[in-house]
């Protein structure tokens, strides 16, 4: 864009950044269609730092008002602090997958347009850290939204046919679904465990949890484990029985 003076205009790089959040979001198949395969890794690992941090804040502030994981101001300057970091490993992690991926379905392009790829899919991770509120389903639609756009790249940079990557990946996405699904049940089986022996702490003698002695505090975990041995064992001989009817 010239002004009025004929002199050029730079965008800075935040405006950059901002346009291609809105073109991998809106028209995600025009923008791998245009996407360089190259240019070097610069670029997309600071597109990948800055949505870290924009996740970890959107993460910190779920965490203090109570919509995501509770926990303390130390514990949401943890996520802004770690975000950007776990985003940027699993970018080079994701991308070497993909790459592998990609390479065994018959694409001819380099690690670096795997990365590309992969870094620009970062656009949705604040949209994706808001949905993860919602217990299961804000999950599935992280990892879905993720499958389009890698389906999109694979068909619009790697040039394979799309019906051939909806296939490998569609598998893959189901089978991440299912452990996603599963991860989240466990976590909060135990979140519900955890909570219910610290209720059973507090309630013994009438004492607060700060104010319980050693001994009050062995009894509550005595009790929460034996409570978890019994579960177990009605789990165990639920599937046996199921087994013989079988």
């Amino acid at each position: 864009m010239n002004n009025d003076a004929g002199i050029e205009t730079k965008k800075s790089p935040f405006d950059t950044i901002v346009e291609t959040v809105k073109k991998v979001i809106l028209d995600p198949i025009g923008f791998y269609r245009g996407m360089p395969k190259g240019g070097g890794f610069g670029d997309p690992l600071v597109f990948v730092v800055v949505l870290g941090l924009v996740s970890g804040v959107i993460q910190a502030v779920l965490s203090l008002v109570h919509l995501g994981p509770v926990g303390s101001v130390m514990m949401a300057l943890g996520f802004i602090i770690l975000a950007p970091i776990w985003i940027v490993v699993g970018s080079f992690i994701g991308a070497a997958i993909l790459f592998v991926i990609w390479k065994l379905m018959g694409s001819s392009e380099s690690y670096e347009t795997a990365y590309r790829c992969a870094a620009y899919a970062a656009a949705i991770t604040p949209i994706s850290a808001v949905a993860g509120i919602i217990p299961y389903i804000g999950g599935l639609v992280g990892l879905a939204w993720g499958l389009y756009l890698v389906v999109t790249a694979s068909v619009e940079v790697h040039k394979l046919p799309a019906k051939k990557a909806w296939l490998v990946f569609g598998i893959i996405g189901a089978v991440l679904a299912l452990m996603s699904l599963s991860a989240q049940a466990g976590a909060r089986k135990m979140q519900k465990g955890m909570a219910s022996w610290q209720q059973d702490m507090e309630q013994m003698g009438g004492k607060p949890a700060k104010d319980m002695t050693p001994e009050d505090a062995g009894k509550a975990a005595a009790s929460f484990m034996k409570a978890i041995q019994e579960q177990a064992k009605m789990e165990a001989a639920k599937a046996k029985a199921e087994a013989e009817k079988e």
